[in-house]
């Protein structure tokens, strides 16, 4: 693994700034920033510039006990022998006082002066000589590093340099502000004088999105999860350096980034505090009085900030106000907010806490439980961490529980789930307690996002002696909902279900609700007709059930499984009465994400918006987290098949982010990114994303997304000629249509396939496959799918020579696609309706492409775009791109932004060629417009540059 990052992040104006301050001589540039943001790398960035014919001088100041008087301006001079004996012949006598302290350069100097007998004038003497020295070496650029810990002399030389500097010099100094002597960092105000360029950089620490960035170059490009980037950020502060030391510390960090929330935090909070870092922290606690030090314990040990009373109550310290002033000039506490005090990070504050003996830290989590107890409202949380860190084991279950309770009532169930687990794993928990806690936790665990650790709890606890055999059937249902939600976990998932529901014959409604699971239609390859057993059983709990939460619930499950399959019945008795309580609001949620989520596979999408508006208001209102999550995967799928794919791929990316270890939501996601990918025709991104969807593992996949991700793979294959590989994909996709036994899955499958098959030479598969198609989908309530079979029929026609029949067939499915609407299929078909009419009426048949090449434009499908572009070049058209051909200047053109895009893929020129139905010397000529408009010397910059 890197130690640092290859491309420097969140830095890109301040290094604008300095290399445009530097050779704009004379020029002072202050570099103003605490321990690890990054001035050092800045100032390295600067320097791997070509900065011409500037002589680069650096000296450092050093944290000495006896300070070197201008040692760091000294040191710098030192390496300017070969200009100075260049130009030494120009100095005047006034610079023989530098002999003495510079004997490597004394050979070029004038002889010194006698001493005047006034220290003041002999230092000002001084002074001159090295201004002059500086003004006769040329352009220059003088460098000193870490002025906080400079000598008064140094300070006061430089402060000289930078209030009268020679016409060739360029000064650049950094310090840290907060470790200044006075936080002046010349000794006295300074404020630029006229005529020479100035500028102040203060870096801040990086933000979330630059600390993910950061984390993902120094790992060479690895993806990093949103959960890991919070995480980390959350611990480090955003400093670089500590960030870079948090992932040196990492023992798999290139494994870890990936990792969800919880994860994220279990594997960074037992990250060893950095060496140089503890170390750091050692020398300044030294520094301090008992009292701040005792102070600054309380605070690791409380882990929040807190008012400067509390620390001291915790502390146990009179004069808490002094001790605390002591630890806020010490560097150590810093003010987090108006009047509460703690570490400026998360490992500062480790630091600290490990520095405490076992017993000391028992004692203050006792004494921090006890102050906070008289607190209101309770921070129950915290109340509940220390008392199981005092080992007050009674007090850790009571607080613990109730905070639980609390978490939940405020739609909190990550924090409820984690708070349950920890109480589970504790074997002094006793046993009358673990039933209880155990249910407790596999409901509320199945309403939030954290899956993969309260599924592990479960499994755990269904070995563990002290589980009842009641609690037992209650605990296998809820690990085998949770299961559903993650990768390979649906065929246990239905296993732990069906013993579940044996278990829970005295839990008659829990076992209904299992059944309902059971009932779903689209849950792996199990087929309908062993579904639809425990689907009709859950029709007839809900006709018979009396209480409103428990016939939503089960309505819930009922209604999407029945959508999914096109079942006519379902918008019939689609209808309840308002939600009167906050169970019943969560499963009325449901049933209406449930729903729009079955009808993004049947067609309905105006219905389908207008579902998901209401589901993700209720879901807020009640506070059902995994349901929200559930209705922005179905409306970032909806998107892209109605059409609204500006900024699609950026939000499909942050909800994959931030969805990854649920399956259901990540192979969806998956699907929508692939498809996007595909229709730009970038396919190693498509194929990478549509391997996702399910559609290599079946039996473990949501049938209908892998259905879809099998018919966009055999798409990408077939637009890169490569028929023997979309075979293999189509015929993947029809064995489980086959094997389940519905055919409104094959509505996005079925045109490829046939497409396919006759591009094989299969057209009876084609013709067969089509009957099949039409027998399936009879009767059942799916506009989409209707639409493909007239698709499905015109390719076949089409084919066979019969244009006008093929024409008709284009026009329905044209139409029928256009009214739900789903412009890119649409526009597909009208494609096919040119390429019939180009033997009998070329003019209209360009007409229409001429359309579609606006149509695809203003989608984003580059690739479709440009192959009706080169359509029409082949019948003697033409049509430019998207915005005509006018003068663009230093501005990308539209094809050049589609060059750019691809560049930065990694795309060569012939595969660029490819993509845009363009020549590769066509293809060249645009690249080198590209590399010149932006600025960069070649693709690798451009990358790199991407990558900041």
């Amino acid at each position: 693994m890197r130690t640092s990052s290859p491309v420097l992040v969140g830095r890109g104006d301040q290094l604008g700034a300095l290399r445009t301050a530097v050779p704009n001589q004379p020029a002072v540039v202050m570099i103003e920033g605490e321990a690890g943001v990054g001035k050092s790398r800045l100032v390295r960035e600067l320097l791997d510039t070509d900065l011409g014919p500037l002589l680069v001088l650096m000296g450092h100041c050093q944290p000495v006990g006896e300070p070197f008087p201008y040692g760091a301006v000294l040191e710098a001079l030192r390496d300017c022998t070969d200009r100075l004996a260049r130009n030494h012949s120009r100095l005047s006598p006034v610079s023989g006082a530098l002999g003495a302290l510079l004997p490597e350069l004394a050979e070029y100097l004038p002889a010194p002066l006698p001493s005047t007998g006034d220290p003041r004038a002999d230092r000002h003497r001084l002074f001159r000589a090295l201004r002059e020295l500086l003004g006769v070496l040329g352009p220059v650029l003088l460098i000193v590093e870490d002025l906080h810990w400079a000598d008064d002399g140094s300070r006061q030389l430089l402060r000289f340099l930078m209030g009268d500097p020679p016409a060739n010099l360029s000064i650049v100094v950094t310090y840290r502000r907060e470790d200044v002597p006075g936080g002046v960092p010349l000794g006295s105000a300074y404020r630029p004088p006229t005529g020479i360029t100035s500028a102040l950089l203060e870096l801040e620490p990086l933000d979330v999105a630059e600390v993910r960035a950061l984390t993902s170059a120094i790992l060479d490009g690895e993806a990093v999860s949103a959960e890991f980037a919070a995480k980390l950020h959350e611990r480090t502060a955003g400093i670089p350096f500590v960030v870079e030391e948090t992932l040196r510390a990492l023992r798999n960090p290139a494994g870890a980034v990936h990792a969800d929330g919880a994860t994220a935090r279990r594997l960074l909070d037992n990250v060893d505090v950095p060496v140089l870092l503890r170390d750091a922290i050692a020398e300044r606690l030294a520094a301090l009085p008992a009292a701040a030090t005792r102070l600054v314990e309380a605070a690791a040990v409380l882990g929040a900030p807190a008012s400067a009373e509390l620390l001291g109550e915790v502390a146990e310290i009179s004069e808490s106000r002094a001790a605390l002033t002591h630890a806020l000039t010490g560097h150590v506490l810093h003010e987090v907010d108006a009047r509460r005090y703690g570490f400026r990070h998360a490992l500062a504050q480790q630091a600290v806490y490990d520095t405490l003996s076992g017993p000391d830290r028992q004692d203050l989590h006792r004494r921090a439980a006890e102050v906070l107890d008289r607190v209101e409202p309770r921070p129950l949380v915290q109340l509940a961490e220390h008392s199981e860190r005092a080992g007050r084991t009674s007090a850790w279950l009571r607080y613990g529980e109730a905070a639980a309770d609390r978490a939940v009532e405020n739609g909190d169930a990550g924090t409820a789930t984690a708070l349950l687990q920890r109480l589970l794993l504790d074997p002094a928990v006793p046993v009358a307690d673990v039933d209880r806690l155990a249910i407790k936790l596999g409901k509320v665990a199945h309403q939030g996002l954290d899956q993969l650790d309260p599924t592990e709890a479960l499994e755990r606890l269904l070995s563990d002696r002290r589980l009842s055999t009641a609690a037992r059937g209650q605990v296998r249902h809820y690990r085998g909902v949770l299961l559903i939600r993650q990768a390979g976990g649906i065929e246990e998932a239905r296993s732990e279900l069906e013993r579940a529901v044996a278990d829970l014959t005295e839990v008659p409604d829990l076992a209904a609700r299992g059944e309902a699971v059971l009932g779903l239609s689209y849950l792996g390859v199990t087929p309908m007709s062993e579904v639809q057993p425990w689907l009709d059983r859950v029709s007839r709990a809900r006709a018979a059930e009396t209480d409103p939460e428990q016939r939503m619930a089960l309505y819930a499950n009922e209604v999407g499984s029945k959508m999914h399959t096109g079942d006519p019945s379902v918008l019939a008795e689609w209808g309840f009465r308002p939600a009167s309580t906050s169970g019943e609001l969560r499963q009325l949620a449901r049933a209406h994400c449930n729903l729009a989520d079955a009808m993004t596979t049947t067609g309905h999408f105006g219905r389908c918006a207008d579902l998901l508006r209401d589901g993700l208001r209720f879901a807020a209102e009640c506070g059902a987290p995994f349901t929200a999550s559930t209705a922005h995967a179905t409306r970032a799928r909806l998107d892209w098949l109605t059409g609204d794919w500006d900024g699609l791929a950026d939000r499909a990316s942050s909800l994959l982010d931030e969805y990854r270890d649920l399956f259901p939501l990540a192979s969806e996601l998956c699907l929508v990114l692939g498809s996007l990918a595909m229709a730009r025709g970038e396919w190693a991104e498509a194929t990478s994303y549509l391997t996702e969807t399910g559609a290599f593992a079946p039996e473990e996949s949501i049938i209908p997304v892998a259905v879809a991700g099998c018919a966009a793979l055999a798409r990408t294959m077939l637009a890169q000629d490569e028929i023997t590989r979309a075979c293999v994909d189509v015929d993947r996709g029809l064995a489980i249509v086959r094997t389940k036994g519905v055919w409104v899955w094959a509505t996005e499958l079925g045109p490829v396939a046939v497409a396919t098959f006759l591009a094989a030479g299969r057209e009876t598969d084609a013709e067969t496959l089509i009957e099949q198609i039409a027998a399936g989908i009879e009767g059942r309530d799916a506009p989409m799918a209707f639409a493909a079979l007239a698709w499905c029929r015109g390719l076949l026609t089409e084919a066979r020579g019969q244009f006008d029949t093929a024409m008709s067939f284009f026009r329905e499915a044209a139409d029928r696609y256009s009214a739900l609407p789903a412009p890119y299929p649409a526009a597909l078909v009208a494609e096919r309706e040119a390429a019939c009419l180009l033997p009998s009426d070329q003019e209209k048949a360009a007409e229409i492409l001429s359309a579609l090449v606006d149509t695809f434009d203003g989608l984003g499908a580059t690739r479709d775009a440009a192959r009706c572009r080169h359509q029409l070049r082949s019948i003697g058209g033409g049509k430019p791109s998207r915005r005509g051909r006018r003068g663009y200047g230093d501005e990308l053109s539209p094809r050049e932004q589609e060059v750019a895009r691809l560049l930065v893929a990694g795309h060569t020129n012939r595969k660029i060629a490819d993509v845009l139905f363009l020549s590769p010397r066509t293809v060249e000529q645009h690249a080198a417009r590209v590399l010149r408009k932006l600025g960069v010397s070649s693709r690798a910059e451009l990358q790199a540059e991407d990558l900041a």
